[in-house]
């Protein structure tokens, strides 16, 4: 059972943040999004093992599973109810937040013998969660109403030892997310004002977007960051770096507008230079190892080339010759907005190859080209695209050798949620 090193539990009832979702696995808005590899959970917990308490909690969410929608809307309706205080944190409109907890309950129970990865995965929500105004004493709340609405719905598994291990579970939990919040309040700001200074419509549909924070950001090549609008406050989207960090501290983003995506029409269609967002804090782990000399071999799909161009600036300040391979998929010749961009990066940089892999025109898909072309067996491959792209890719690398381990993607989470 996951316990904070040094510490014991509080007590009492106490569970993470109104927004279960971390900051590593949002409601994606664009097809590039959150490079941060978060194990992925099956729709049913995993077999009949682990600890006692792993089991019931387990059996508790595969109980509720078919009724997940319902159990999701009357935790949120108990909370407002009890403690209408907390409405203010989330947004108007909550059909989105609903999958979010199904999602992170999902991922805590799966990991919950896994210390390493779910403390991980706490600490980064704690972080991520401040951005919202959560503060401390929220959490006892969050966890009366969870557990509220897991007893409902579970009765037929429910008895007191259930209870008794969510209490434990989440008591420990959410106190690794409240330590994890207070650490960092000590060295960053909670959000950051970020002024558009550039906005460039590549596509009637995809706009790079250049802006200045109002203080330091710092990050690395192949993260991330969340993004607020003012124009729908509360409704945080993910979107990669498009750019190594600079000496002038801009930062640089692709946007794509999806189909109802508030945040990213808003951001591709309605902001204009002089218009102020908010930034959450840099995550993500889908970054350059320095301390080897393995090659690159990078999958970039749609917007996914913003986090892939990235890593090869990295790359090229570093000053290492490094091979770098970069397979850049499109639909049509159209949807490769940024070719021009790798290209001339491919001109200066030798090491670096760039082959453009588009669908309507290719008798190749982005895996037969990665067969037609290799070995890759001294390569690390970086994935970043729409989750189809993602899903095939992991599949055929994998099948030519490269190990798990040597694979960075977007988070699987990203390959279950839906745009917004």
């Amino acid at each position: 059972m996951l316990r904070p090193a040094g510490r014991p539990a509080a007590s009492g009832v106490a569970s993470p943040a109104p927004d279960l979702t971390p900051p590593t696995a949002p409601v994606p808005e664009a097809d590039s999004v959150d490079p941060r590899h978060v194990p992925a959970q099956r729709s049913a917990p995993a077999a009949e093992e682990g600890s006692a308490d792993a089991l019931l909690i387990r059996r508790t969410m595969t109980e509720i599973g078919p009724v997940a929608d319902k159990v999701t809307s009357y935790f949120y309706a108990l909370l407002f109810v009890r403690h209408p205080e907390l409405r203010s944190l989330f947004p108007a409109a909550m059909d989105a937040q609903r999958d979010r907890l199904l999602k992170a309950l999902l991922t805590a129970a799966e990991h919950l013998d896994d210390t390493p990865v779910l403390v991980d995965y706490l600490q980064n929500l704690g972080r991520g969660h401040r951005k919202y105004g959560t503060r401390a004493e929220h959490y006892p709340a969050v966890g009366e109403c969870l557990i509220g609405a897991l007893s409902k719905y579970a009765a037929a598994v429910w008895t007191p030892e259930t209870e008794a291990a969510w209490v434990r579970a989440y008591t420990t939990m959410s106190q690794v997310m409240i330590d994890a919040a207070a650490s960092d309040e000590l060295r960053a700001p909670a959000w950051w004002q970020a002024e558009i200074v550039a906005h460039d419509l590549r596509t009637p549909d995809v706009a790079i977007l250049t802006v200045r924070p109002d203080q330091p950001y710092p990050f690395l090549a192949g993260q991330y960051t969340s993004l607020e609008t003012p124009w729908w406050p509360r409704v945080w989207r993910h979107y990669s770096f498009a750019s190594a960090p600079r000496s002038d501290g801009l930062l640089t983003f692709h946007v794509k507008a999806v189909p109802a995506g508030w945040v990213s029409n808003a951001l591709v269609h309605r902001a204009r230079p002089g218009d102020v967002i908010r930034l959450g804090p840099p995550a993500g782990s889908m970054t350059v190892d320095h301390t080897t000399d393995s090659g690159l071999l990078c999958l970039g799909g749609g917007t996914g080339i913003a986090p892939i161009k990235a890593l090869v600036e990295d790359v090229a300040e570093h000053g290492e010759r490094r091979p770098v391979e970069v397979f850049y998929g499109a639909r049509t010749d159209h949807d490769l907005y940024d070719i021009d961009t790798m290209l001339r990066l491919q001109q200066s940089h030798p090491w670096l190859s760039v082959r453009a892999v588009i669908d309507q025109r290719a008798h190749l898909q982005i895996p037969d080209a990665l067969r037609a072309y290799g070995p890759w067996h001294e390569y690390d491959a970086y994935l970043s695209g729409p989750p189809g792209m993602i899903r095939s890719g992991i599949d055929t690398l994998r099948d030519i050798g490269i190990p798990s381990s040597r694979i960075r993607h977007d988070s699987v989470e990203e390959l279950f949620a839906g745009a917004g």
